[in-house]
């Protein structure tokens, strides 16, 4: 491959993800009713570090974002109720934010949405190509030597027990969702 067109399909693959990350933010927002994709993934972020470890920073940092943005983002959920800070344990300077009991309730019902805007975005992809856009992502992301981290691994919900059967319902109303054709 030449340096021209290797220059091209570079740049022609930043415009796109780039717009696409936009383009989801904005459809993935019209699938919540209290939050925004930004402030849902925050949650979801908290969720899966330990509990002794969710600072502004290491929120940013698994959401690849600047610590400043991020406590804009924070300030927002903590207003309405969904969030609150308390200290650490492990750092007096520091401070771990905690998803309150109306938090977890709305994070139960934005599940529910996920699961729909989810199936509309990969509607059109088979597994295989999920895997191959999921590895090539990762790759890029590693551009700087840094490994994509954070959301690979299972996590301690805290929201409430997810029990088998909710499991099996949820992952039946996905591929339902996924399979219809209109």
């Amino acid at each position: 491959m030449n340096n021209h067109n290797a220059l091209f399909l570079m740049q022609q693959i930043y415009i796109t993800i780039f717009s696409l990350t936009n383009k989801l933010q904005v459809k993935g927002d019209g699938y919540y009713e209290h939050l925004t994709s930004r402030q849902v993934m925050a949650l979801v972020a908290i969720l899966h570090l330990p509990e002794n470890e969710t600072t502004i920073n290491n929120i940013a940092r698994i959401l690849g974002t600047t610590k400043q943005s991020m406590k804009r983002v924070l300030s927002i959920i903590e207003n309405k109720g969904y969030i609150i800070s308390v200290p650490s344990q492990l750092d007096k300077r520091a401070v771990n934010l905690k998803i309150t009991r109306s938090g977890k309730q709305i994070l139960k019902n934005c599940g529910e949405n996920s699961i729909r805007f989810l199936a509309d975005i990969s509607q059109n992809l088979s597994i295989e190509e999920m895997e191959m856009l999921w590895a090539l992502l990762k790759k890029l992301y590693s551009f700087d030597g840094e490994e994509q981290n954070g959301f690979e691994e299972e996590v301690d919900y805290k929201i409430g027990e997810f029990r088998n059967d909710s499991k099996i319902r949820t992952l039946n109303e996905f591929e339902r969702l996924r399979n219809k054709t209109e």
